[in-house]
């Protein structure tokens, strides 16, 4: 059950029956909200998948410029912030407020982790002029269309990243809640919806990496 009527706590908006139906509502609405993500990134999916089939040497001539080494950093720090995210539910399920606050600001950091990671390797493309489209300007890269993969390279990770730094926003509110101790065996709903939110982007991840950074 994720909430309840309880003086000082959280109570169940009027227009429920239940704290139960509360609670499902919430998470039944985050579970289509993610569908309709899905349907989202399958699109730039089928972008990638439709330039990989039309270019083949393009592509593998250009994700060599990406560093992998870069890419599998960014994946262990995600990996990891599902895992702490992980703890900071399974502490709201017990009331560990504490416990809450602690790993979600671990997730904030592997999240900050993240970013400067992306920031960093961001600016080394804009230096080497790898960029979208006619704005491509590397000499090295000679393979025909590389404009082309890079286009389809930061829509796709710069979306995501986006959609990473929303997630530390959320997470934020979530931490500040949790300092006022307003999650209890009870009710945990912020937490958990949050949580299938960051497991999202955490999967998405798992796709692109290889996708971009490794299939050659």
């Amino acid at each position: 059950m994720g909430s309840h009527e309880v003086a000082g706590e959280h109570q169940v908006a009027h227009h429920f029956k239940s704290a139960l139906d509360e609670f499902e509502a919430c998470k039944q609405a985050m579970w289509i909200f993610l569908v309709t993500e899905v349907l989202f990134f399958s699109g730039l999916f089928v972008a990638y998948t439709v330039l990989r089939v039309f270019e083949p040497e393009m592509v593998k001539a250009a994700h060599h410029f990406l560093d992998w080494r870069l890419g599998a950093l960014n994946t262990v720090f995600l990996i990891t912030s599902s895992l702490t995210m992980a703890f900071a539910v399974s502490a709201s399920q017990r009331g560990d407020n504490k416990r809450v606050v602690r790993q979600l600001i671990y997730t904030l950091i592997l999240a900050c982790g993240f970013c400067v990671v992306k920031i960093y390797e961001y600016s080394h493309k804009f230096h080497d002029k790898l960029l979208p489209g006619a704005h491509f300007g590397n000499t090295e890269l000679t393979a025909n269309k590389a404009g082309l993969f890079f286009s389809v390279y930061f829509v796709m990770t710069g979306i995501h990243a986006l959609h990473v730094v929303i997630g530390m926003g959320v997470i934020l509110w979530v931490i500040l809640r949790a300092r006022k101790n307003e999650f209890s065996p009870n009710y945990f709903t912020p937490v958990e919806i949050t949580g299938l939110y960051w497991h999202f982007v955490d999967l998405v991840w798992i796709y692109l990496f290889p996708l971009l950074y490794l299939v050659g």
